[in-house]
């Protein structure tokens, strides 16, 4: 689908479990008169929901509820949504359910299948609740699994985007004492040209990565740890020997200042909290995460769905503002870069 300045993409946006702060956050996002989101924003969720959340912000939408994004206005104070016709009565929110979990995974599966037609141009989610969904007894526990199963062309890879910092994460969801273990070089030597397939599909023409140190001061040689000399080391000379711009490894508590200012175009975080406190210390609202590697770009905000304040209309919208508009801005480069070989 082509856009361009006065065409903008169309992208996706699916509201989340709808017993949390999701549907709200979007319909902020979208209604904020200083927000400049340069996307035609459609929306995946269901009427009920949709005309809850309006009532709860008092919003001056006209709601406008469409069967294909071909019905979709794009008109100012028009919210066009699709009715995923999933829930019949009003939610209740904050709770755990098997509906909130199996109305959350319809408006993500029916968005996915409009970007794989092309009839959007990218997606961007609000959160899931992973107790929900494993209530509703669905084949995928989190967007990532389903997104990967449906969708993936090359391995997906998470990136955080927070201002000029780009982070990927060579591990994630494993506890403290495993991460030694899942770092090996064949694990590097597999990230790093994905990490770098994966900026030059937003543009950049010749990334440079780094590579942060496990260890405090990288270990200094040995004397903290031997992961730098035995493994990480001897992964990125091998890199840099069939011609990837690689540096490191570059110790943890400096590298990503340094590609804040530039020096590298972004940075292979070893394990998740490495890189996620990097981020969130920088703008915990203004980090959204990147799924690469899919058939489409898909953006989507680093928080869960905050049952505890659901319904009260105190969402923080900032997050789902930057992924929105994280969307509208590469969402094309990406689909245009999907057939890059690595």
């Amino acid at each position: 689908m082509s856009s361009t300045k006065s065409n903008p993409p169309i992208i996706g946006i699916t509201v989340g479990d709808p017993a949390g702060i999701g549907p709200e956050i979007v319909l902020k996002a979208l209604s904020d008169p200083d927000t400049e989101v340069p996307v035609r924003p459609l929306v995946y969720a269901d009427r009920v929901v949709v005309e809850q959340t309006s009532d709860l912000l008092g919003s001056n939408f006209e709601l406008n509820a469409v069967d294909s994004p071909s019905e979709a206005r794009f008109e100012a104070g028009t919210l066009d949504f699709i009715d995923a016709k999933v829930l019949k009565e009003p939610v209740v929110y904050g709770a755990i359910s098997p509906s909130g979990g199996q109305a959350g995974y319809a408006y993500l599966n029916r968005a996915v299948d409009d970007a794989l037609a092309g009839d959007i141009d990218g997606l961007s989610t609000a959160p899931l609740n992973k107790e929900s969904l494993q209530a509703a007894r669905l084949p995928h526990i989190d967007h990532t699994a389903m997104l990967k199963a449906r969708a993936a062309v090359n391995e997906p890879m998470t990136l955080f985007l927070v201002r000029t910092l780009r982070i990927f994460f060579l591990t994630r969801h494993i506890s403290f004492r495993e991460i030694p273990d899942a770092i090996s070089l064949e694990a590097v030597l597999d990230a790093l040209p994905l990490c770098d397939l994966y900026l030059r599909q937003l543009g950049i023409r010749e990334p440079t990565v780094a590579v942060a140190g496990l260890n405090p001061h990288g270990g200094e040689q040995g004397l903290f740890g031997n992961e730098e000399m035995e493994v990480i080391s001897p992964a990125i000379a091998e890199a840099q020997s069939r011609g990837w711009r690689v540096h490191g490894p570059v110790p943890a508590d400096s590298v990503f200042h340094q590609a804040l200012e530039g020096k590298y175009d972004g940075v292979l975080s070893l394990y998740h909290d490495q890189g996620h406190i990097a981020a969130k210390t920088l703008d915990f609202h203004g980090t959204i995460s990147l799924t690469m590697g899919l058939e489409f770009l898909r953006t989507s905000v680093d928080h869960g769905t905050a049952f505890d304040i659901a319904g009260r209309g105190v969402g923080d919208a900032r997050g789902m503002v930057e992924a929105i508009r994280a969307a509208g801005k590469y969402s094309i480069s990406v689909k245009k870069g999907i057939s890059t070989e690595l």
